[in-house]
């Protein structure tokens, strides 16, 4: 299918490829797999403060520098690993934010054993429903103040309800593909 010419989303650099791509792709799309929720939940804590084009420019750099995003490596990081991690310029180079990854990952696999997967709380949160809500309506939401809340209390770090709402979009759990947008759905 052709979708050179087609209408997407206003926030799409459309001279960055990197970013049609996620957009055509990924972004809206229902997510299942624990591995890339986990990774798409880093990414998103650290975008607080940034755009999302800046961290999708350096995703394959955060792809490098944790390990992957396996779970268990960061789940093992040491003040060793966070420190080299403060000088790779290929990154977000944020000591708050690479000890958030660390804590968030430990917390992460405590969800895993409490519900089964992340996967079954997270999509738990809507009964595994799809909520399409177009993106320009709002940044925050019912939905994303009570898992922040949630994820909050569980001591996650970089949560809060704004970073959450773009998660749910960026995971699927909120298609938020504007109506001008080729690939908006209602339902």
């Amino acid at each position: 299918m052709n979708t050179k010419n087609r209408n997407r989303c206003f926030w799409v650099n459309m001279k960055n490829p990197l970013y049609i791509d996620y957009h055509d792709k990924e972004w809206g799309v229902p997510e299942h797999s624990d591995k890339k929720l986990f990774e798409m939940l880093i990414l998103e804590s650290f975008q607080a403060g940034l755009t999302w084009e800046c961290i999708l420019n350096k995703r394959e750099n955060f792809r490098k520098a944790f390990d992957n995003f396996d779970i268990e490596k960061i789940s093992h990081y040491n003040t060793e690993k966070c420190a080299q991690l403060l000088t790779d310029t290929g990154i977000i180079r944020n000591k708050l934010k690479i000890n958030g990854a660390v804590t968030n990952s430990l917390i992460f696999k405590q969800i895993q054993k409490e519900y089964g997967s992340f996967d079954k709380y997270i999509w738990g949160f809507t009964d595994g429903k799809v909520i399409f809500e177009p993106c320009d309506i709002r940044t925050t939401s019912p939905l994303s103040d009570a898992i922040s809340k949630d994820l909050k209390k569980r001591g996650m770090k970089f949560v809060g309800s704004t970073i959450i709402y773009s998660y749910l979009q960026a995971i699927g759990i909120i298609n938020g593909h504007l109506k001008n947008c080729y690939l908006y759905k209602q339902e």
